[in-house]
């Protein structure tokens, strides 16, 4: 009765601890909080200074006694200390409309993480305000949040293409039959493009302006049409101001190797899939989610070397979150099937 009660009255939320970003659902409310997993801190004091988007936007533009950064690395805590603060941050904030009892939070991590790493997030979590702490694979999360019916007897496989890292399962009877993860996402793409710029053109430009060329013209198919964007960063030889334009086509090219590395992790996966459910993948095809999904035709890309259909799903940024969202109406369950 007592646990009852405390349900009634605590707001149970779910985290999508990401790499890049951080979005917390609460149960009958939705996605709530949507923001990067970046805090700024004072270097000497180390008293948090910002956390979230405001956090992000000081990213390279700090003095000397402040520093922005991010405290998931390849999707697991680098830094449990501000990581813990950043979770008391998003916690908090979720709360803020019924504090009577702590929250259960039911928290998204990567399939591949060790034991000691699943007990670090529990512990932090729990230390951030929480009152009892779940944890999930962050594929099956996903295959959850975009819909799949991974509670059938027949498979279903999903590619989560995150900040730090790109993990691939293949999914059924609510289970996962097989998984595996590689170091690539977001944050590699972005690398590689720094890298690319200043190797063809010898300009120095920043982690945002990385992301922006991703965004707006990253492409791992030819485009129908292509596209073209200006460029201001720093020379490297001068050390001045200077703009450029860069195409698509330079774009796609600096991140093939990611590409390749994302394609390749599939068709390892496809390829130590049981016979019965192969056969299920060629009906059902393959679902990209995670903010690397977005990249335009990467579905494509995998279509072709795979020979499987290969979908987007509808709301990517937020299928992991999404999929935690589920489990909060049904806990005792999640809780019988998983702990």
């Amino acid at each position: 009765m007592a646990g009852i009660i405390k349900g009634l009255l605590s707001n149970d939320i779910g985290i999508d601890l990401g790499t890049a970003n951080t979005l917390v659902y609460a149960k009958d409310r939705g996605v709530i909080m949507s923001e990067p997993s970046v805090v700024a801190v004072y270097n000497n004091s180390k008293k948090v200074l910002a956390v979230g988007e405001k956090a992000k936007k000081m990213l390279g533009r700090t003095p000397g006694n402040i520093t922005a950064l991010r405290p998931m690395k390849d999707g697991v805590i680098a830094d449990f200390d501000i990581t813990e603060t950043m979770l008391r941050y998003f916690i908090e904030n979720a709360g803020n409309q019924l504090k009577f009892v702590a929250p259960r939070v039911v928290v998204a991590v990567p399939s591949g993480i060790t034991a000691v790493e699943r007990r670090a997030v529990k512990e932090s979590a729990i230390r951030a305000g929480a009152r009892l702490v779940y944890l999930m694979e962050e594929p099956l999360a996903a295959a959850i949040g975009v819909g799949l019916p991974v509670w059938d007897a027949r498979a279903s496989m999903i590619v989560d293409i995150g900040g730090g890292t790109t993990e691939v399962a293949i999914i059924s009877l609510a289970g996962v039959v097989y998984s595996k993860s590689v170091r690539v996402g977001g944050d590699a793409f972005d690398a590689a493009i720094i890298q690319y710029i200043k190797r063809a053109y010898n300009l120095m430009i920043g982690e945002r302006t990385s992301e922006e060329i991703k965004i707006k013209i990253g492409s791992a198919f030819k485009l129908d049409k292509e596209l073209t964007l200006e460029v201001k960063g720093r020379d490297a030889v001068a050390g001045l101001p200077k703009t450029l334009h860069v195409s698509s086509q330079e774009i796609r090219e600096a991140l093939n190797d990611s590409f390749n590395a994302i394609t390749d992790l599939i068709k390892e996966a496809l390829e130590h899939c049981p016979p019965e459910l192969s056969a299920d993948l060629v009906d059902r095809g393959i679902v990209l989610a995670g903010g690397g999904a977005l990249i335009r035709n990467l579905d494509r890309r995998v279509s072709d070397i795979t020979g499987i259909p290969c979908f987007v799903a509808d709301d990517p940024l937020r299928a992991v979150v999404n999929g935690t969202g589920v489990v909060l109406q049904d806990l005792s369950w999640w809780k019988n099937e998983n702990q």
